[in-house]
């Protein structure tokens, strides 16, 4: 559609999607995460995608939140003469559920970050499988300077990187560079210029092919699952779903791809 927030695009087993808000650095509005939400919920059971880009237009990642859609809010519950507490929580939520459905994504998820990662972008980019941060991005949680909390957020860059570093990001309200979020663990790769992102994502890319798709889902699902159910029990889990993997079509094929000494099926 014309007035779609999202550019989406297929190309052999990736999806690649463009924030495309660049009058607002593509800060989220609640279009935006309606239509994350939806395409979230379109690639969920789809087999046939292996790996998800989520970019920015224009040279920028995403700058946050927007700040429109929180004026929106103030201004219909004063209109309406309501409180304006469940408008604001609805949007907050929304924003959440979409982080949600991002993290928990069965296919592998890529960010590339240039530009401002700002604020909701910030908690997307720590959402993702791998980062590609270009030297000169500018990370940071600027909720606080802002008078509000990055309540959605938080939880997840707390997953992240440490609750130690997020506190001081978070209460400093702290911008940093590319080379900063590598070295903290936000991003995996730093790019210095744009032909280094094309170069690195593309080597990700092949790195996703190699591997083979069920095996990531299940790989992905158990990871998730840690620190949510009991150690002894998740093992057990484990050890049926490696027992089933053995048996399947992947593992069988991988294993005789092994001992023929050529690639298998999924990687050609």
């Amino acid at each position: 559609m014309s007035d779609s927030t999202l550019l989406i695009e297929r190309f052999g087993f990736t999806v690649h999607v463009t924030l495309n808000r660049p009058e607002s650095r593509n800060a989220m509005s609640l279009f935006m995460l309606t239509e994350l939400d939806a395409l979230f919920d379109s690639l969920q059971d789809d087999r046939s995608v292996r790996a998800v880009v989520i970019r920015g237009c224009n040279g920028h990642f995403c700058a946050g939140g927007d700040i429109k859609d929180m004026a929106n809010a103030r201004a219909k519950a004063m209109a309406a003469t309501t409180d304006a507490t469940s408008s604001f929580y609805e949007l907050n939520r929304a924003f959440g559920r979409v982080m949600l459905r991002a993290n928990e994504l069965p296919q592998v998820l890529i960010t590339v970050l240039e530009g401002a990662v700002l604020g909701g972008g910030f908690g997307l980019a720590c959402v993702s499988d791998v980062g590609i941060a270009a030297h000169n991005a500018q990370f940071g949680m600027p909720e606080t300077s802002l008078g509000v909390i990055p309540a959605q957020i938080a939880p997840f860059v707390v997953q992240r990187i440490g609750l130690t570093q997020a506190r001081r990001l978070a209460l400093l309200g702290e911008r940093f560079d590319g080379a900063e979020a590598v070295r903290l663990g936000i991003a995996h790769f730093l790019a210095q210029d744009a032909g280094d992102i094309e170069k690195l994502l593309n080597d990700v890319l092949n790195k996703v092919k190699r591997c083979a798709p069920e095996a990531n889902r299940n790989t992905k699902a158990l990871m998730h699952r840690v620190g949510k159910v009991e150690m002894e029990k998740l093992l057990d889990t484990a050890a049926l779903e490696f027992a089933a993997a053995v048996q399947s079509a992947e593992g069988t094929e991988g294993t005789v791809a092994f001992v023929q000494k050529r690639p298998p099926s999924w990687a050609q």
